[in-house]
Parts: structure tokens; C-alpha cells; sequence
């Protein structure tokens, strides 16, 4: 059979002696096939991912992906496809990694969301709650061992015929980031935007919080059959992750409680201190608010949904070239976070697949096979380069198509980087400055340019009462982050949690009247709870700037 046949790449072939006899094609993308194979030694089915590029041409890159193959491979859990073997063989006159995992008869957990949309409008949430707490069990035993999965997404997540959630490719995205020097000299990376964290979008190094980041991003579009960041570029929904707000998931759909949309905010959080600490902890989170659920259909407002992400992501990187213009107003860019020490390279993904890429109509094991990217620790390059592609609006339950992107558009998200390292900079300056009266919106008229409330951007009033505790001193807690929050939600919740404030106005139209645009001490201090002293705000008037 021809090398592109019907069945296959590599179908009809045999690896490791004869042992296993590669059979249907389950899904191929540029990177990697998976074929139903029969194991003779064990007389079973399994399912073989065989790397097809000129990655098997690199003895480094071959190395790499033998031993994060074995490290998978200890991880034995209900929830995680087993990984059985791994080796390389010669296939079509070229060396091919390749690792032997669990054949899975079920379907993806994109095409499970996809019928609960249909008939319910999106999944039931005490059906979704569970769901992500099965993957979290998976990402619990992973995050143990030391094991990042960095590609969370329904359609790595299989649900068996019985209803069992298995996540799988643990494992596989770093095996991508050896030095292959074959690819990474073209700068050409690929990866899947709509699931990133906001530090992996920026080039920092990841840890488990960056799963369980992805993780939400999966439960929001469980529960409301959207994406809460969707663009028809992969800059713009990148730019989204970093600086824009998530909706309420309530917004979408209104059988939601409070509980759900207080879950999904913590996981969204753009500062990986401020997000669960542990899967474990999510997990839990999760079973409590499944159990205090009542069975009740999703109820999705007509209409509703997160607005086109990234829509400042124009002007932001890219400026106007009239150079006569007058500057944007500082301030523009929202902070996420405070900069992590080493910016880390994450790049991975997975490329696109091929027409006709699925499950056959019996059920199987499906994968989408992974890319690699630049390895290195420079500062500057982030961890995959954009172009614009379109992606789709979002969607239910629809797979995410990933995007393959060259190197052109690396100034563009470096620009986004740049952006964000000065914003940084500078809301550390200032923050006890200025004059002002003594409550927001002081001034007695509103003049030309003047920005009305914005009463959406809510602070939930556990982030003062439940505050984050510290890492560095179990005592103590992490003063939350006020910024960008309307005022009125804000002197709420420092009254729930009993702590002094006070308010200096600033004329600033970048935000509305009445929008906290800088806290001193600065969100994230390490504070004791029952001794926080004054917190002083400065708060938009809604007027320019004088």
C-alpha cells in the first residue's frame, strides 16, 4: 500500500520486529500518525503514534522524545491513556519514533459537547464539573511525577463508550522543545492559541498552574458552549489571554450559581499566584459544587457570549503612523502580572489535521499529533509566532483548528510583551501620588471625553474574606488585586473582610468613572490578614486627562 493510501500512511506495515501490525488510520496530522495496531505478542489492539517528519532524522530530538515517552509511561490512572511501549523503527526508509499507548473505544470530548449543545444548548454543569474534576485527578498524578501537560483541551480528552474521562499526549508537548535544529532554524512553530495560559502566551516558563489555567478555559466552554476568548486571529486571542477579562459564565448561561462562576474566575486568573494552587485543590472544588448542585438544563441567553477577543490588539501593536497623532493615554494596557524570573520557551502545539481526520464510525482512539518549536532561554522570543489565520468564531464543542505560523509575525507578539514589560514598569510608580477627593467621582461635572461607568468589572467578595495565602510565609496573605475593578464591588468586598481604605481620584478616561486603576500596597504584597493598615486606591474620575 502507497505511503498516502486509503488506510494510512504507514498501514499494513509492521514496527519492532513484527510485533506490531499497523492497521486503520485513526488521525494524521503534519507531525504524526495514529493507526489501530494489533499487538501479536499480547493479542491485543492498541493505538501507535509515529512521528513522520524530518523530526526522525534528529538523533537529539529521537533521545528526547524516548525519555519523556518513559517518564509517561509511569503514570498508571483510571483517568490518563496508558502509554505501553515506546521505540523507533525504520518505516519507509526513514527512522520513526513511536510510542504504543492504549487503544480508547469512545470519542472526544469536543463531540460529547457538541450533542449536549444541541440538545440542551451546552452541557449540564453538574455533567461538566465532573468531567474537568476526572481530568484534574489526571493532571493530580502528573503533576506529582514532575509532568507538565501544557495542551489541555476537549480534544485531548477521550470519554469512553462507559463514560470514563482519560486525558491523553501527557508528556508529548515537551518532548517537542529538544533542540531539533532542522525545523527551529525556519522559525516556524505550531500551537493551539484558544487554550493557552497568559504566561505561555508571553514566553515565561510554565508549571502545573498553567494546566489548570487551560483547564478552565475547557470548563467555561463545558458549561456555556462558548470559548470565553475567540478571535479570527491567533495575535488577537493571545492578546485576549494577557489583557482582557473573562465573562461571568453565568452571563451565557443563567442556570449557573455564583459558586461556578467564582470557580472558573479563580482558575482564569492572569496571575498564576492567584489561581488554584494544585489540581487537587481545583478538583475539590469542583466534587463540593457538583454536590451542591440541583439538576437543573443549562438556560443560554439568546445572544449572549464573550464580545470578539482582542480588540485592542490592533492598535496596541501595531500604532498609527502618523506620527503627528496624539499619544494613547497611559495606562492603556492592563497589567497581568508581575514578570517571573526567566522567561522559559514553551513552544508546542498541535498542527493542523488533515481532511477527513476523525474517528472511524465503530468508535477509537483519536490524538491530534503535536509540533515543536524553538528551544533556547533568550528573553526575547516568545513561545510561538502568530499570524493571522482564521480560527471561527467560537463555538460549541467545535475542534479548535490549530494554526501553523512562520516567523514573520515574531515582532508583533514580542511588540505585545513589550507592551505589557513597560506597563509593568510603570504601575509600580505613583501609586501614592496625586490629589483627590476622598470618594470616586468627585468632580462636580463630567467634561468632554468623559467615560461612564463600567459596573461589569466586578471583585467577588472572598478575594478579601478567602484571600490568596502566601508562599513565602504561611502567616500571612496576598493582598488582592483591586486594579481595573469598579469601586463600588471593591469597598465591598474591604468591608466583607473588615480592612481600611482610601480613595484619591485621577482624570483618566482610559477606564470608566469609578474604576480602580492602581492600589498601594500592590496587589500580591504579603500582608498579615487581621493588620492590612490603609489601602490606598486611585480611582478614575471618567474625565481626561487635565
Amino acid at each position: 500500500m502507497s505511503q498516502d493510501g486509503a488506510h494510512g500512511r504507514y498501514a499494513g506495515q509492521a514496527l519492532a520486529g513484527g510485533r506490531y501490525q499497523l492497521r486503520d488510520l485513526l488521525g494524521e496530522g503534519g507531525m504524526a500518525s495514529v493507526h489501530l495496531a494489533y499487538d501479536a505478542v499480547l493479542d491485543r489492539q492498541v493505538a501507535i503514534k509515529t512521528l513522520h517528519t524530518e523530526l526522525g532524522r534528529e538523533q537529539a530530538f529521537r533521545e528526547r522524545f524516548r525519555r519523556e515517552a518513559q517518564a509517561v509511561a509511569k503514570l498508571t490512572h483510571t483517568n490518563i491513556v496508558s502509554v505501553f511501549d515506546t521505540g523507533e523503527d525504520e518505516l519507509n526508509g526513514m527512522a520513526t519514533p513511536y510510542i504504543v499507548m492504549e487503544y480508547v473505544e469512545g470519542r472526544p470530548l469536543g463531540s460529547v459537547l457538541e450533542e449536549d449543545i444541541r440538545q440542551y444548548g451546552a452541557m449540564p454543569a453538574d455533567k461538566a464539573l465532573k468531567v474537568t474534576a476526572d481530568v484534574l485527578a489526571a493532571l493530580e498524578i502528573s503533576h506529582e511525577k514532575g509532568l507538565v501537560h501544557r495542551d489541555i483541551k476537549p480534544g485531548n480528552v477521550m470519554v469512553t463508550r462507559r463514560g470514563v474521562v482519560k486525558v491523553m499526549d501527557f508528556g508529548i508537548a515537551r518532548a517537542m522543545q529538544s533542540g531539533v535544529t532542522s525545523m527551529t532554524q525556519t522559525g516556524m512553530v505550531v500551537g493551539t492559541p484558544q487554550y493557552l495560559s497568559p504566561e505561555q502566551a508571553l514566553g515565561r516558563g510554565v508549571d502545573a498552574r498553567s494546566d489548570l489555567y487551560s483547564v478552565g478555559i475547557m470548563l467555561f466552554q463545558l458549561v456555556t458552549g462558548r470559548l470565553p476568548f475567540d478571535a479570527d486571529s491567533p495575535l488577537a486571542i493571545a492578546y485576549a489571554h494577557v489583557q482582557e477579562e473573562p465573562v461571568a459564565p453565568s452571563s451565557v448561561n443563567r442556570a449557573l450559581p455564583p459558586a461556578v462562576d467564582a470557580l472558573v474566575a479563580r482558575a482564569l486568573r492572569k496571575n498564576p499566584n492567584e489561581r488554584f494552587p494544585t489540581a487537587e485543590s481545583m478538583r475539590d472544588e469542583c466534587l463540593r459544587i457538583a454536590a451542591s448542585l440541583q439538576a437543573a438544563p443549562p438556560s443560554i441567553v439568546p445572544g449572549a457570549g464573550p464580545a470578539q477577543s482582542g480588540s485592542g490588539v490592533g492598535s496596541a501593536v501595531f500604532p498609527p503612523v502618523d506620527r503627528t497623532a496624539p499619544a494613547a493615554p497611559h495606562g492603556q494596557v492592563q497589567t497581568p502580572y508581575p514578570p517571573a524570573p526567566a522567561p522559559v520557551p514553551n513552544p508546542y502545539g498541535h498542527p493542523t489535521p488533515a481532511p477527513g481526520y476523525g474517528y472511524p464510525q465503530q468508535g477509537g482512539y483519536q490524538t491530534t499529533p503535536v509540533g515543536y518549536g524553538p528551544q533556547g532561554g533568550a528573553p526575547t522570543p516568545p513561545p510561538y509566532t502568530m499570524a493571522p489565520q482564521q480560527t471561527g468564531r467560537s463555538g460549541g464543542g467545535r475542534n479548535r483548528r490549530p494554526v501553523v505560523v512562520g516567523s514573520v509575525a515574531v515582532a508583533a507578539v514580542v511588540a505585545v510583551g513589550l507592551i505589557v514589560a513597560i506597563t509593568l514598569r510603570n504601575t509600580g510608580e505613583g501609586t501614592r501620588g496625586g490629589s483627590g477627593g476622598s470618594s470616586a467621582s468627585a468632580s462636580a461635572s463630567h467634561q468632554a471625553g468623559y467615560r461612564g461607568p463600567d459596573t461589569t468589572r466586578r471583585i467577588d467578595k472572598t478575594k478579601c474574606t478567602d484571600p490568596q495565602e502566601s508562599y513565602n510565609d504561611p502567616d500571612k496573605i496576598q493582598l488582592p488585586d483591586f486594579r481595573y475593578k469598579d469601586i463600588g464591588s471593591v469597598k465591598e468586598c474591604l468591608q466583607a473582610a473588615g480592612w481600611k481604605w482610601d480613595i484619591k481620584d485621577e482624570d483618566d478616561n482610559t477606564w470608566g468613572d469609578g474604576t480602580v486603576l492602581n492600589q498601594f500596597p500592590e496587589q500580591g504584597t504579603d500582608v498579615d490578614q487581621d493588620d492590612v493598615g490603609t489601602i490606598e486606591l486611585r480611582v478614575s474620575t471618567g474625565n481626561p486627562p487635565q
